[in-house]
This record gives C-alpha cells, sequence and structure tokens, in this order.
C-alpha cells in the first residue's frame, strides 16, 4: 500500500481532532455488558436502528445470557423475542450458528482476534472491529455504511470496498486512535453529515471537507436538515 500524503495525513487527523470536540460523548450506541452480549446485538443490528435492538437486548438476555444457552435455544422463542429488529427468521439461524460455534470452538467464549472472529458465522470484518475495539480495547476501524461515505467524501479514500476502506482510514491515523475514529464518523454520519442531504452549512469540518456543497449551506436548511435526519 502507497504512503499517503503528508498534507492528506494532516488534514484528516485535523478533522478528526474537530469532530472529537465536537462529540465528546461519541460511543457505541448498541447497550452491551460484555463481549458475547457486543457480538450478538452487533449481529442483530443489521437493517435496524440501534435503538430497536437496544429495546430487545434486556428480554434477550434475560432469556439467553451466554454463548450456551443461547446455543441451546428455541428457534421460535429466540425469533419472538427479536422480530422487532427485522429479518428476524435470518438473525435467529444467524445467532443459533454463531453461538454453536462459540461453545464448539471457543468453550463459549469470544475470542479476542480479527482472525478467530471472521471464521464465526455471520462475522465479518465490520463486526469484529465492532467487538475487538469496543469490548476488548483492541483497535479497529470499523467500516459501516456512514464511515465509507465519510472517508469518500473526505477523499480520504475512492474505494468502495470496505476492506480496501479500512486499510487506506487505517493508514492515516496511528492505530491507537482506530476505534474512537469510527465512532466520531458514525456519530457524525448520523447527525450531520447524512447520505442523501449533508447538511453541510451546518457542519464543523465543512473548511476541510472536499465535498462541501452536496448538501445545503445556507445554515438555516442544515439546521432543519439536523434536526429532521439527525440519527438517520
Amino acid at each position: 500500500m502507497l504512503v499517503p500524503d503528508t498534507s492528506l495525513v494532516r488534514r484528516a487527523r485535523k478533522i478528526d481532532r474537530v469532530l472529537a470536540e465536537t462529540y465528546p460523548d461519541a460511543r457505541c450506541e448498541l447497550d452491551f455488558d460484555n463481549p458475547f452480549e457486543l457480538l450478538v446485538v452487533t449481529v442483530l443490528s443489521a437493517q435496524t436502528t440501534d435503538k430497536r435492538v437496544n429495546a430487545v437486548r434486556p428480554t434477550l438476555f434475560a432469556a439467553y445470557p451466554d454463548a450456551r444457552a443461547m446455543a441451546g435455544a428455541e428457534r421460535e422463542k429466540v425469533e419472538q423475542i427479536i422480530q422487532p429488529t427485522g429479518f428476524f427468521r435470518a438473525k435467529t439461524e444467524s445467532l443459533l450458528k454463531l453461538s454453536q460455534a462459540l461453545v464448539e470452538r471457543h468453550d463459549g467464549e469470544v475470542p479476542p482476534r480479527l482472525d478467530d472472529l471472521v471464521k464465526l458465522p455471520g462475522v465479518g470484518r465490520k463486526t469484529a472491529n465492532v467487538v475487538l475495539g469496543n469490548a476488548f480495547g483492541i483497535p479497529g476501524v470499523t467500516v459501516d455504511t456512514h464511515v465509507g461515505r465519510l472517508a469518500r467524501r473526505f477523499a480520504w479514500t475512492e474505494e468502495s470496498d470496505p476492506v480496501k476502506v479500512e486499510h487506506e482510514i487505517g493508514a492515516l491515523f496511528p492505530k491507537r486512535d482506530w476505534t474512537m475514529l469510527s465512532h466520531h464518523l458514525i456519530w457524525h454520519g448520523r447527525r450531520v453529515c447524512h447520505a442523501r442531504n449533508p447538511a453541510c452549512g451546518a457542519c464543523p469540518v465543512a473548511r476541510w471537507c472536499p465535498a462541501y456543497g452536496e448538501g445545503p449551506t445556507d445554515p438555516a436548511k442544515a439546521a432543519t436538515l439536523v434536526r429532521t435526519e439527525g440519527r438517520a
């Protein structure tokens, strides 16, 4: 991989510093108490909101507090609990297979290694990096739709493949910053830099953004977008 241009590195790190100041409370918005819970709720978060996942979490883990319990769960009962998250039949299948694999391969524990995590059913690099960064404190760049979109708007990458995006973003920042960088980008993507209507006029990093002007630059219109589309 090519060494990134020094000016690009400086601009990228400046953007992250400003986003860190803008979102001092940035964190994973999925509720969890341990690595297993985080792994499960991250799988559940596909194609739905964190709010819906957080709503079903207490009931789900009261019934199935660990991988062994969930591995032996009755499919219909799991489906009933997680139905509000959408695609509940496919997600139930994923959770049962995932839990069974944890029991068979890792004695019911979530492994703190990327190579082991991505070999589990239904776990890709995005989910693995969420778990590593937030449950184990092992830095990783989480490339979800928000992170990929913002990285391209900031001209940090031209890639669309999440793995390539992950590596190109990672090359711009110290490894220790990767997890919080991901949170800053996700929070900004949910609140201001929306997919269809970025609120450019309300953006704290507009002066360093090559994509400035893709959305309304008028502060009043931008503020309306923040109120109406924030956290989409």
